[in-house]
């Protein structure tokens, strides 16, 4: 069945409420003209109408402008269920749980780096171990992992690994409540249990960037932001551990359909309502994979300063390294939004999508609060990377929600059939970025030309109101898998 996609604005698409397809609700895209025909070429809008069939659901089903096709659930989609009487899907959180952003920052410039970055970018690649299967030998026990779990990253800085500042500056402080380890599955314990401190592969990665424009000077000063500023952003989730837990409870729960007599739009969207014991078991092992995830980065954060104090003969304290933030962006909430005039609330899917609270949040840390959330926004591979705000149309759009990324326009087989290496290669040394990368493939997979332009997807949440541009950063050096 064809979809028919209205023009609200310059920035915003809408898909009507469709009885006929069973739709609930209705879908909008944050879009422009250009991104609307790129998110029509794949699955992504059939994919938000079959999202808006599920039931129990509150608003509108959202889209993202880097939005693009994923598991039954759109990348770059939202989707808020009613607390009491809606529905947890694993399709709309992601394989990766709490795959997210996080970004430190430091005194140098790219004068001060520039001599010295073949080596910094050896001391990166050696010490934040990246690829498929990749592992770092921390002598962690079974012990360790469920505490991680369930104390979060708290329970590594308390070891030495970060400081209560980096605690702070964390969504949810790096800690969700009520995980249980004890729901977690075996193999999921065994694949988690050697892979904290590691990037992994895909489109994971490590990035040193300089920071090119501040395009909003209060909020950077607040942010602690300035032009010409090396900053070391990163990307990467729960590894291993969470594609397990995801993959273990998708089994469950199409079980559960079947035993329910449920008839879904898509397999993909498999559900369980919220009061059921399977609803809530999964976000009980949710829990661990988002808390393992935040503690994974925070490893990866503890190695970049080691990094670089090796490399440069200084105190991470000495340059500066302190956390901008840590945001996730595949993840399911319990949160509170006003909903039509009333306060309501709704567990809040985000799957390719970032929280982007305003001020005056109670989440958002005290020391943003008067300014709004850190929205840390990767680019593909060599071009710019965003940092924004949390703007005050996001509570009145998006469940405070924003884009995540660029977002792909080739699969990853089409990118490796269509873009050479060395047209990526001769790219990234014409920009005279410095690159340390496993796999060769994956330089094809991650090329630019795989992926929408990211200064139009954050010029598009800028114009809805969802975020401000704060500052737009270049990359000078890139680790991969």
């Amino acid at each position: 069945m064809e979809i028919n996609v209205e023009k609200l604005s310059d920035f915003k698409f809408e898909i009507k409420k469709d009885a006929g397809r069973g739709m609930k609700t209705g879908v909008v895209v944050y879009a422009s003209e250009t991104l609307i025909e790129k998110i029509k070429k794949d699955r992504t809008l059939e994919q938000a109408a079959n999202a808006a069939t599920l039931p129990g659901l509150v608003g509108n089903v959202l889209v993202m402008p880097d939005g693009h096709e994923g598991y039954g659930f759109p990348i770059g989609g939202v989707a808020a269920s009613d607390a009491e009487e809606g529905i947890i899907s694993p399709g709309a959180v992601g394989f990766d749980i709490n795959c997210g952003m996080k970004l430190v920052k430091t005194n140098l410039t790219e004068k001060d780096i520039r001599p010295k970055l073949g080596q910094l970018a050896d001391a990166l690649f050696k010490n934040v171990p990246s690829g498929v299967g990749s592992k770092l030998n921390l002598d962690i026990n079974g012990n360790d992992l469920e505490k991680i779990c369930e104390e979060g990253m708290q329970y590594m800085v308390s070891k030495g690994f970060g400081n209560s500042e980096d605690v702070e500056v964390t969504e949810e402080n790096g800690f969700m409540k009520d995980a249980d380890f004890s729901k977690v599955s075996e193999e999921a314990k065994r694949r988690g249990l050697h892979e904290l401190g590691t990037l992994g592969a895909g489109n994971h990665f490590l990035e040193v960037q300089k920071v090119e424009k501040i395009l909003d000077e209060k909020t950077a000063r607040a942010y602690g932001l300035e032009q010409g500023q090396i900053v070391v952003m990163v990307h990467c989730g729960s590894r291993g551990f969470g594609h397990q837990i995801c993959s273990d409870y998708l089994r469950i729960l199409n079980e559960y359909q079947r035993n329910k007599g449920i008839v879904l739009a898509d397999r993909e969207l498999s559900y369980a309502h919220i009061k059921d014991k399977e609803a809530q078991d999964y976000l009980d092992a949710m829990k661990c994979a988002v808390n393992y995830a935040f503690t994974n980065r925070q490893l990866i954060i503890h190695a970049i300063r080691e990094s670089f104090s090796g490399v440069f003969g200084k105190r991470p304290e000495s340059m500066g390294m302190d956390v901008l933030y840590d945001v996730a962006h595949n993840i399911a909430k319990l949160e509170e939004h006003e909903v039509e005039g009333k306060k309501v609330k709704v567990f809040v899917h985000r799957k390719g999508a970032t929280r982007a609270f305003p001020k005056g949040r109670n989440e958002v840390p005290k020391k943003y609060r008067g300014t709004g959330q850190p929205v840390l926004i990767p680019g593909s591979m060599g071009t710019s990377s965003y940092v924004l705000c949390g703007a005050e149309g996001s509570l009145k759009e998006t469940f405070g929600s924003s884009c995540h990324g660029a977002g792909r326009v080739m699969s990853r087989h089409e990118a490796v059939r269509e873009i050479p290496e060395s047209k990526t290669f001769d790219s990234l040394e014409s920009k005279n970025i410095l690159i340390r990368i496993k796999s060769r493939k994956l330089v094809s997979e991650e090329a630019e030309w795989a992926y929408k332009d990211i200064d139009e997807v954050v010029k598009t949440v800028e114009n809805a109101g969802i975020s401000r541009i704060v500052s737009k950063n270049l990359p000078v050096c890139v680790i991969k898998g």
